[in-house]
């Protein structure tokens, strides 16, 4: 005996509505990958990236020049959510700033100046919100120019 009509046919119709789906499935979850790893980016590096490539060299050069000084940077956030820069070899007078920027996730930025609280021993003008930062470090003093990039 026979069933129904057409009961339990895999048709075109039924193809068409399975690979429609499974595509809008693929389509969604590329659309929000996009989304949260666009959200996560803070910005543009460099304005022109042939031209940074052609600067690269240079700052190759300025990178050995800092590091032949022996100038040793540790920076730190303290229990009250300042920065403190704990050095080795820096002369005395060098005025060192900073600028903070969080590698992922939200947009925050900010600028500190340091002052000196001891020997060998600098504190940010302000405290820095807790979490994940990056720290460009730049120090003058006489003459000299020393930077640096960390994590803090």
């Amino acid at each position: 005996m026979r069933g129904k009509s057409g009961s339990g046919k895999f048709t075109g119709r039924h193809m068409a509505i399975i690979m429609v789906a499974g595509f809008g499935i693929v389509i969604a979850v590329n659309l929000a990958m996009a989304a949260v790893a666009i959200g996560g980016f803070q910005g543009v590096v460099v304005e022109n990236s042939y031209v940074a490539s052609q600067q690269f060299n240079g700052w190759l050069g300025q990178a050995e020049k800092a590091r032949a000084l022996g100038w040793q940077v540790t920076p730190a956030r303290d229990e009250d959510g300042f920065v403190t820069l704990t050095t080795a070899g820096v002369p005395a007078g060098t005025r060192f700033v900073g600028a903070l920027r969080r590698p992922l996730g939200e947009k925050a930025f900010a600028d500190l100046t340091f002052r000196p609280v001891a020997d060998g021993t600098w504190r940010s003008d302000q405290p820095v919100a807790a979490g994940r930062w990056l720290i460009r470090l730049s120090a003058q003093a006489e003459g000299i120019t020393w930077a640096d990039e960390s994590e803090l």
